[in-house]
């Protein structure tokens, strides 16, 4: 399938139209699938194929090289990696959503995203060319990031005001939010009470408003609701006490048409991640169905969804 041909779509790009709590698996794909190919067919496929749900996970690793893999949701799940892996990265230590797009004259498309690397916050653009390998390129963006643990970002771009965040957990327990602002980054402070929490990604991007979910040294899994104004505090909502002390890593992608999500957890300890299907998040009350064990080594140092630029997430 042609790249040029996505491109065209890529502004219809949106939920798929089955339910988060009902979700069958779909036709088996290709083997051996390109990145180039696979970018076109994941990202297509929310829009194109009713009833099915797909996570696709980058996972960077702390040498040059970044897996992908497709993760469709069943019981159980059914991984596909993307073949061969990109072996002219760099090494990270944590990462940001990957986002798929192309300019404007549709000549060139690509993947961007945060990544640390030491104490060094960088941005990626990973080119990706018709059937040849992905070319990443880099650029240090700043300093002072030794002491964070965990990044994340939003980006809310479907209608006005429009605002891109990035989020950083810090080991001295306060969450830090950065508005990204053309090439650069403007501090808009720190909150405090989050020296328990361990992974994080975002879970719902509106005009108003932010939702993290992030998990706990001891189980819990929480919604962190955070208000794009100025002064609001974040509004925390517990989610389940115990079973996510394990996991490392979160990636969400949106699933159905009344707010569901796909959560691909990794424990990076025994490399292995679980699919989850939820709801939409309301606290203790949000259903969650474990799909079960994915049949895949996730040996990255974090695991990260790959989506596009015009995707919205509305788990919360």
């Amino acid at each position: 399938m042609k790249l040029q041909r996505f491109a065209l779509a890529l502004a219809g790009v949106g939920m798929v139209a089955a339910t988060a709590a009902s979700v069958p698996a779909s036709a088996q794909p290709s083997p051996k699938p390109t990145w180039s190919s696979k970018a076109v067919q994941s990202n297509t496929a929310k829009a194109a194929t009713a009833g099915t749900c797909l996570n696709t996970v980058a996972l960077p690793s702390a040498s040059p090289i970044v897996n992908g893999m497709d993760i469709t949701a069943g019981k159980p799940p059914r991984a596909e990696m993307y073949d061969p892996p990109i072996d002219n990265f760099v090494a990270t230590r944590a990462n940001a959503t990957w986002y798929w797009a192309a300019n404007a004259a549709l000549t060139q498309f690509y993947y961007y995203g945060l990544f640390l690397q030491g104490g060094n916050l960088y941005r990626h653009t990973t080119y990706v060319p018709e059937n040849k390998p992905p070319v990443p390129t880099f650029k240090r963006i700043g300093s002072g990031w030794t002491s964070f643990k965990s990044i994340a970002t939003s980006n809310y771009n479907v209608a006005q005001p429009r605002h891109s965040y990035l989020y950083g957990l810090n080991s001295n327990g306060s969450l830090y939010r950065y508005a990204m602002i053309g090439g650069g980054f403007k501090a808009l402070g720190p909150l405090p009470g989050f020296r328990s929490f361990r992974a994080m990604t975002v879970i719902s991007e509106t005009a108003t408003y932010d939702t993290l979910l992030m998990t706990t040294n001891t189980g819990g899994l929480y919604t962190v609701h955070i208000p794009v104004a100025a002064g609001m505090k974040p509004v925390l909502k517990l989610i389940r006490s115990t079973g996510w002390a394990t996991y490392d890593s979160l990636a969400v992608v949106s699933c159905g048409t009344r707010g569901g999500s796909m959560i691909v957890a990794v424990d990076r300890d025994t490399k292995t991640g679980y699919q989850y299907a939820m709801s939409k998040a309301n606290g203790t009350a949000t259903a969650i169905t474990a799909y079960g064990k994915i049949p895949a080594a996730f040996d990255g140092v974090d695991h990260v969804s790959m989506t596009t630029a015009y995707d919205q997430l509305v788990g919360e």
